[in-house]
């Protein structure tokens, strides 16, 4: 690299800004792939969490049923249970979508801000040529 940088020809860039600029591009795809892995890890535990509390609830409601009511006790509550369970998976619907939003938009803004310091690199760059 030393070598590259002593060799100096007319209007060719500076090899060492060059060359580190490149290697902060890296280092922030590197951490914003980190974030969406991160990201993507804690949607998964989520998911897991939600799909074992239903099973639990299913399996109390299953028990619940065997007990001695009448036909409409039973249809009640099991509309009761389906209400419940309908308005439970829409929140964590939603809840795992912010989790998803919430993680690319970190990841994203990583990104964006390495390309407005490159571009503010290659202006600095051209204005040190011109």
């Amino acid at each position: 690299m030393k070598m590259l940088s002593e060799f100096r020809m007319p209007g060719m860039p500076d090899v060492e800004a060059l060359a580190s600029a490149q290697r902060r591009n890296l280092e922030a795809l590197s951490a914003a792939n980190r974030v969406a892995l991160e990201g993507a890890q804690a949607v998964a535990r989520r998911h897991m969490e939600i799909l074992q509390s239903s099973m639990t609830e299913m399996t109390e409601a299953m028990k619940a049923f065997g007990s001695q009511e009448s036909p409409q006790a039973k249809a009640a509550r099991q509309a009761e249970m389906l209400k419940g369970a309908y308005e439970k998976a829409v929140a964590n619907m939603k809840e795992v979508a912010d989790l998803i939003q919430k993680s690319n938009q970190e990841a994203l803004g990583l990104l964006n801000k390495r390309f407005t310091e490159a571009m503010d690199e290659v202006k600095t760059l051209v204005a040190k040529k011109g």
